[in-house]
């Protein structure tokens, strides 16, 4: 049995993404678990070199978690032939200047999405990739939670038969940050800064509907910037010029309709901060982040429209479980321990640059449907 060390370079990973999901549930978790084994015996054990601008939170970040290397020169971690992968999870505006430098070193790709501002510097970092011959891979993690785990299983098991329509539901309130501080960075809610609701999540429903429903080929969206004012991590108080709310309507391929809500500016009254319900002609699902519950045709209700009496029916009595049947690990970190198989053995990762580049097209299109009102089809993308 051989330990195969990677060096990985975690550029962004003091913020609250890349130290929580990224550096502690996933590359602590794998280095704890002992590595991530290969089919052989030979087990890869990542070693990341923490980088970024502030010498303090790195230091303090990498004694609390066992990290020997940490950095605030970015170019020295890149020059360093022992890092194979470089790793970025800064705020949009700065993510594509940084994979373009690592790709120049000759480093493989690993990076959070949006990949970039535009769908044009999108692509351009996928053919950049590509003509230098480098792997790379495009975190997509919605893809690993239990309760999207289970809906593909059903899918694929054929249980709904065709699949009329999607319903999703996403978001809660965040708070403006007076009395109550705001649970998310104020750039979020900053247009110049990167921020707004359509480009952090119609990255993310662009390859949860890929994956799972098959390609979206048109978009109708409307975006709205609901609170105008917010509050900063200092207490001071700003405008908000980016969108914390977008509602959106996508077609499908097949004729399959789904319609997709997602704001900051909601209160939650469903089972999860994100649900999505999908109808068949056999039957029906809906999936949170870990749980998803089905009704099949031949358990279906049979309600009538009478708004005289009191409703007879306990809607939600009605629907049945989808068992785990199976242990469900961080869905970061599996998508981590795939990318590294895929960088060592060369097992498939489909999840490349060019894949992030459809997020960042769909975000686009979103944008520009709203602004102009209309429908927009989304045209294939290839490099």
């Amino acid at each position: 049995m051989a330990t195969i060390k990677v060096g990985i370079i975690m550029n962004g990973v003091t913020g609250r993404m890349g130290t929580n999901q990224h550096l502690i549930r996933s590359i602590v978790a794998i280095r704890q678990q002992g590595g991530v084994a290969l089919p052989n015996g030979d087990v890869i054990i990542p070693d990341p070199v923490l980088v970024g601008r502030q010498e303090g939170k790195l230091k303090a970040l990498a004694e609390a978690h066992g990290i020997e290397r940490w950095s605030t020169d970015v170019d020295t971690c890149l020059a360093d032939p022992y890092n194979q992968v470089y790793f970025d999870s800064q705020t949009t505006v700065l993510r594509a200047q940084g994979v373009r430098k690592a790709i120049a070193a000759g480093k493989h790709i690993y990076c959070e999405k949006p990949t970039a501002e535009s769908l044009a510097e999108s692509l351009e970092l996928a053919k950049l990739a590509r003509d230098k011959g480098i792997k790379n891979g495009v975190v997509q993690d919605k893809l690993f939670l239990p309760g999207l785990i289970k809906l593909k299983r059903l899918i694929d098991s054929g249980f709904f038969g065709r699949i009329l329509s999607v319903r999703m539901e996403f978001g809660y309130w965040v708070f403006e940050g007076d009395m109550i501080p705001c649970q998310r960075p104020s750039w979020n809610y900053r247009k110049e800064d990167g921020g707004g609701i359509i480009t952090d999540m119609f990255a993310h429903w662009r390859y949860v509907l890929d994956n799972l429903f098959g390609e979206v080929k048109s978009v109708s969206c409307l975006g709205v910037t609901h609170i105008h004012e917010r509050f900063d991590e200092k207490g001071d108080k700003y405008e908000c010029t980016a969108d914390d709310a977008a509602y959106a309507t996508f077609e499908i391929e097949g004729g399959i309709v789904a319609q997709v809500n997602s704001s900051w500016t909601t209160r939650v009254d469903r089972d999860d901060l994100v649900t999505i319900h999908v109808d068949g002609t056999n039957g029906s699902a809906v999936a949170g982040l870990r749980d998803c519950k089905t009704q099949h045709k031949v358990n279906t209700p049979k309600p009538v429209w009478n708004p005289d009496i009191a409703n007879p029916f306990n809607f939600t009595a009605q629907w049945e479980n989808v068992p785990d049947n199976q242990l469900f690990d961080n869905g970061f970190k599996i998508q981590w321990e795939l990318f590294l198989k895929h960088i060592v053995i060369d097992t498939p990762f489909p999840w490349d640059l060019l894949e992030g580049a459809k997020g960042t097209q769909l975000s686009e299109l979103g944008l520009q449907s709203w602004k102009e009102r209309r429908w927009i089809d989304i045209p294939d993308l290839k490099l």
